[in-house]
């Protein structure tokens, strides 16, 4: 395939009217396959890396910790149709036998092209603070634990990717130390003051999970998990740009505070995107949708209900430059969970690609 006259997302992080190819494999190429005939004109478009979502919990009705691979296979149809062409599904705070059955059900996910792909699983508790735990369920809360998660991992042949924990609990360190070659760990759900952050990246972890949201705000002589991610180089922090849980102004701090090479758009969504308002379920709670927010009975916050193509758009509305929200949408979160074969496209890449107007409307998956 050769997709001629667009607009070309570069790995350089800028725009380049240039054609781009596709091999028979599905790759990115460098060159025109002989004989190629199958031509897409993207005049007047962009052409854009399909985005990854490194935490999400669901959509269209279903939530990943339902254990079920057709409702996982639904919700990743609705995410390609969306523009998401890779996705971390996201789990919650519950028992480990539990999980262990929930996350075995991304093994029966098709590799097809009618559906996002798993790039790998998002373990988000239970190793989190009860302070903190947001719409998490409490009883279900336990201290970090080497052993759990290598159980948790082996039930789903090393699926998991990312996983969020509370650096200030006990094990935490230790868990840190152990695991950050082999899997990226994001501190979330968190009271930890600078010093125990500062030191839980220091130590290896590499990610900041849904930023401002459930951890301690940014004070001028405690600036907590926020300042301790801002003097750790090598840390990504993710935002929620929905418009709800962080104001555009927040939204503009986060990009000139971390740099455009730092920062992951997340949309935090769940079973309600993509639905009409109601009520619905997460994590054992009720959640009332009315619009774009979703919140538990005492109006906290439960996730979102935004895609992360919108929450594009949304950042580029806030004032953010379309490289940079484009770039905080692929590269980077490809980066963050260590997916060398999506996030761009460059040679080689999965041939997941976007052609977007100018006006940021979706005209095309391929």
């Amino acid at each position: 395939m050769i997709i001629k006259n667009g607009l070309v997302f570069g790995a350089d992080g800028t725009f380049t009217r240039q054609n781009l190819y596709v091999d028979e494999a599905h790759k990115i190429a460098a060159m025109p396959t002989p004989g190629d005939s199958a031509i897409v004109d993207a005049e007047g478009l962009y052409v854009l890396p399909g985005l990854v979502d490194v935490h999400i919990h669901g959509a269209v009705g279903h939530d990943f910790c339902d254990g079920n691979s057709k409702g996982l296979q639904e919700t990743a149809a609705y995410l390609k149709s969306q523009g998401i062409t890779s996705f971390c599904p996201t789990s919650m705070t519950l028992p480990v036998e539990e999980l262990n059955e929930i996350f075995r059900s991304v093994l029966d996910m098709p590799k097809e092209a009618a559906y996002a792909s798993v790039a790998g699983i998002h373990m988000e508790g239970p190793f989190i603070s009860p302070a903190k735990k947001g719409a998490q369920k409490e009883s279900y809360i336990v201290n970090p634990d080497i052993a759990r998660f290598h159980e948790l991992n082996e039930a789903c042949q090393g699926m998991i990717r990312l996983v969020t924990i509370a650096p200030e609990l006990p094990g935490s360190m230790e868990f840190i130390e152990a695991l950050h070659d082999e899997v990226a760990i994001s501190l979330g759900h968190s009271v930890a003051d600078y010093e125990t952050a500062l030191n839980a990246f220091q130590a290896g972890a590499s990610h900041a999970t849904h930023l401002f949201n459930a951890m301690p705000p940014l004070h001028h002589r405690n600036p907590g998990i926020i300042g301790a991610a801002f003097d750790s180089p090598n840390a990504f922090v993710e935002i929620i740009c929905d418009g709800i849980h962080l104001a555009p102004s927040v939204i503009r701090m986060v990009f000139q505070l971390f740099g455009d090479d730092r920062v992951i758009l997340v949309s935090d969504a769940m079973r309600a995107m993509g639905m009409e308002d109601g009520t619905y379920e997460l994590g054992g709670q009720d959640v009332f949708k009315k619009g774009n927010r979703a919140t538990l009975k005492d109006g906290t916050l439960a996730g979102s209900a935004t895609n992360l193509f919108d929450c594009l758009r949304h950042a580029v509305s806030f004032g953010i430059p379309l490289e940079s929200a484009v770039k905080a949408a692929t590269a980077n979160p490809a980066r963050s969970i260590r997916a060398e074969r999506i996030g761009s496209l460059s040679p080689g890449k999965e041939a997941d690609i976007l052609l977007v107007d100018r006006e940021l409307k979706l005209v095309r998956v391929i």
